[in-house]
């Protein structure tokens, strides 16, 4: 059995992917929808590496990757829809750490995605 970020198991035997209830590990939507801005000391506060981050401008970074008209976050492991990881979930920065299951953007993000909304806000 192998443990993946944020949680994800993996059962090399049967290949059957336990992600204990999170949406989010079976999503990746919100990852592949927004730019991922804030101020640009946070990277450091927080320790995410500089390679998974772009300058926008004096005050403000954003993640690699999401600054484009189809963002795809580089810290994004896997294809929206299946099994996904963020490579710094503990890291990462307070816009995607504000995105909940089942919100408003969470909801914009997977329609975008050809995703139906989650039933109810978990």
């Amino acid at each position: 059995m192998r443990v993946f970020p944020g949680g994800r198991v993996r059962d090399g035997m049967s290949g059957i992917d336990d992600h204990g209830g999170n949406p989010c590990l079976a999503c990746g939507a919100c990852c592949m929808s927004f730019r991922v801005s804030f101020y640009w000391a946070e990277a450091e506060a927080r320790g995410l590496p500089a390679a998974l981050t772009e300058q926008l401008g004096p005050f403000h970074a954003c993640m690699a990757g999401t600054n484009s008209r189809q963002p795809r976050c580089a810290a994004l492991h896997g294809a929206v829809g299946g099994p996904v990881a963020c490579s710094v979930y503990l890291q990462r920065p307070e816009p995607c750490r504000e995105v909940q299951p089942g919100d408003d953007k969470c909801i914009r993000a997977r329609s975008r995605h050809g995703l139906a909304a989650l039933k109810t806000p978990v």
